[in-house]
């Protein structure tokens, strides 16, 4: 199953329609997305708006790969539970968000080797190749003991 976020605050029509669009024209079944308060509303693929916190974990666990906005949330959750993650960021000249924080986020996590689709003609190209996505790069789910040592150091410094 190809698990599809967009977070709760903003609508990403653009990253939505273009899922459904592939899902239509590549006949698959096996996507459910999160669609937050979208303008555009799929006419192909199963979805809803939001889901409470365990139905969202479910679905998460339950996906063999993720597609999500550049959310920092997002990609750390998929990479916790070890699954592969394509992520396309929001624009704020597209009024999709108020800053470019997720454009910063994705160049940073796709230096980690998380593949990003920097628009939906990549997104399209990048879907086409999902069944073959695998998760190299697990974390744990709390912060690694170096960077609280270095955090305890930063405050007290200050």
């Amino acid at each position: 199953m190809i698990f599809v976020t967009v977070g709760a605050q903003m609508h990403f029509d653009r990253l939505v329609r273009a899922v459904d669009e592939w899902a239509r024209e590549r006949g698959r079944r096996d996507v459910f997305a999160q669609i937050g308060p979208a303008e555009y509303v799929p006419t192909f693929v199963e979805h809803t708006r939001l889901l409470e916190p365990p139905e969202f974990d479910r679905r998460y666990r339950e996906a063999n790969v993720i597609v999500a906005h550049a959310g920092t949330g997002s990609i750390l959750q998929a990479m916790e539970l070890s699954k592969p993650i394509l992520v396309m960021p929001r624009r704020a000249k597209l009024r999709e968000t108020r800053n470019d924080h997720q454009v910063a986020t994705a160049e940073r996590f796709q230096k980690r080797g998380v593949p990003v689709a920097w628009d939906e003609a990549e997104l399209r190209a990048k879907l086409d190749g999902l069944d073959e996505l695998v998760s190299d790069q697990r974390i744990g789910p709390h912060a690694s003991p170096e960077l609280v040592q270095r955090l305890r150091r930063f405050i007290a410094d200050a």
